[in-house]
């Protein structure tokens, strides 16, 4: 009789614990997940018991994008194998309205790989966006290196940990050329916010080239009004792999030319 041994998934054991969720509260958000998506599953603590002690090697295609959109990591990097096919192809009362574009922010040149495929923005992505900070009296540019995964018109975009002190999330839907939904950003504990955490919604228009999108996100500000400002997204790698994820891991003006 042969007994075949199986490996745990400790990956996926790691990024949950990162999120400090225990199984329990991990399967409720992956439920909440699908339930948004109109994906519905049945998430529960004994199935990610069963994916972390590796009794499962791979999730079947209705938790595919579940996982993706509650870690923010491709599912290569979650211990587990891609599933074939599972990647679908100023100051004024009541809030400040930035206009000014953001060419004069310097654009790191992209990868050496060929622009993504029209209509498919899987990849690293270099996200900016502009704000007034009315208790200094000036404005500033926020920028992350933010991995982008696809699932028919849903877009899940997380920035990579390292590529600045606060963390980034934007869950958008695409009709054509036009990019519409939400972000929320949480700021550095010991940065000038303290900690708070910020959410609105932000529309992007696609350059025909596919490799650009550019528009703006409305929010509230420190003072409780309401703010405007230019956001894109400069299109990097179209890999997710764990190698290139970790190059771009760093603030974008450590990364090398």
């Amino acid at each position: 009789m042969v007994m075949t041994m199986t490996t745990p998934n400790t990956a996926l054991r790691a990024v949950r614990a990162g999120m400090r969720m225990s199984q329990d509260d991990f399967a409720r958000a992956l439920q909440a997940a699908g339930h948004r998506a109109g994906e519905p599953n049945d998430a529960n603590k004994r199935l990610v018991q069963r994916w972390e002690s590796g009794a499962i090697a791979a999730p079947r295609p209705v938790y595919l994008r579940a996982l993706e959109v509650v870690t923010g990591l491709p599912i290569e990097l979650l211990g587990f194998a891609a599933l074939p096919g599972a990647q679908v192809k100023a100051d004024r009362e009541g809030g400040h309205d930035l206009t000014s574009s953001m060419s004069d922010l310097a654009t790191p040149e992209p990868a050496a790989r060929p622009g993504t495929p029209h209509g498919t923005y899987v990849g690293v992505w270099l996200s900016r966006y502009q704000f007034y900070s009315s208790g200094r009296g000036e404005s500033y540019a926020g920028q992350h290196y933010v991995v982008l995964l696809q699932h028919s018109d849903r877009l899940t975009v997380r920035s990579l940990p390292n590529s600045a002190s606060s963390s980034l999330a934007l869950d958008l839907t695409v009709d054509g050329s036009v990019i519409t939904g939400t972000w929320t950003e949480q700021t550095a504990e010991e940065g000038y916010y303290r900690g708070a955490r910020y959410h609105g919604a932000i529309q992007l228009l696609v350059e025909p080239t596919g490799r650009r999108m550019t528009g703006k996100w409305v929010g509230f500000g420190k003072a409780m009004d309401i703010n405007t400002g230019p956001w894109e997204l400069v299109f990097q790698d179209n890999s997710t792999s764990k190698a290139t994820l970790d190059r771009y891991n760093t603030l974008p003006q450590d990364l090398p030319g």
